[in-house]
């Protein structure tokens, strides 16, 4: 009789062991499922094509304080995401003239491989020093001091590809969704609407994003 209930206890330990593990298994599976809801941390939009993929896009402007305070971070997720994940900028004008001369620092910038250079001096010109870029004569004045050559600066302000650069961040700043800076965009559709705080959470929900359909 000892042996008998002995051994119906054990049983009833173990199947109740297993239920538990089970259930236990599926609240994971469900949370890991459920971590992230489109809606609540990102939403589809209309979008942009990429000519590459995937590509996790930020549509900023030097002249936005939240995007100098934030700049930090997305430098961190970039480099988590090196590897995984493209990382391109697009510079917002918003129609204001003192953004649309950042649109045109940063188009300098990247056609003559300087972004990492420049990218937060001109942050700190613009948020520290109080020096926004009124005229293209500020712009000349910047990129000489970078070391690069006037006549090749002054060439590029006077060509039909910045303006056809600017005429691009426009559309694509359109095309986007977006409502303000900085705003992130994935694979062209997958806007992100809840930001986690550090690098490494908004490095693993943009690799969520980029490997949706």
């Amino acid at each position: 009789m000892l042996l008998k209930r002995l051994i119906t206890t054990t049983l009833s330990i173990l199947l109740l062991s297993t239920a538990f593990a089970q259930v236990q298994a599926a609240a994971v599976s469900q949370s890991q499922a459920g971590e992230y809801q489109e809606g609540r941390d990102y939403k589809v939009v209309s979008g942009i094509p990429e000519a590459e993929g995937p590509v996790v896009r930020e549509f900023f402007s030097y002249n936005c304080p939240h995007c100098y305070h934030q700049d930090p971070q997305i430098n961190a997720t970039a480099e988590l995401l090196k590897g995984k994940v493209a990382f391109e900028r697009t510079p917002v004008g918003a129609g204001r003239t003192q953004w649309i001369m950042s649109q045109k620092a940063y188009f300098i910038a990247n056609k003559f491989k300087v972004v990492n250079q420049v990218h937060s001096e001109i942050f700190q010109r613009i948020h520290e020093q109080h020096l926004p870029f009124q005229h293209d004569e500020d712009l000349v004045s910047f990129f000489t001091q970078q070391g690069l050559a006037k006549a090749d600066i002054e060439k590029t302000l006077a060509s039909a590809d910045i303006s056809l650069a600017l005429a691009n961040y426009d559309s694509q700043t359109q095309l986007s969704g977006i409502t303000g800076v900085p705003s992130l965009l994935v694979k062209g559709k997958y806007l992100i609407v809840n930001k986690p705080k550090d690098a490494q959470g908004l490095a693993k929900l943009v690799v969520y994003l980029a490997e949706l359909p």
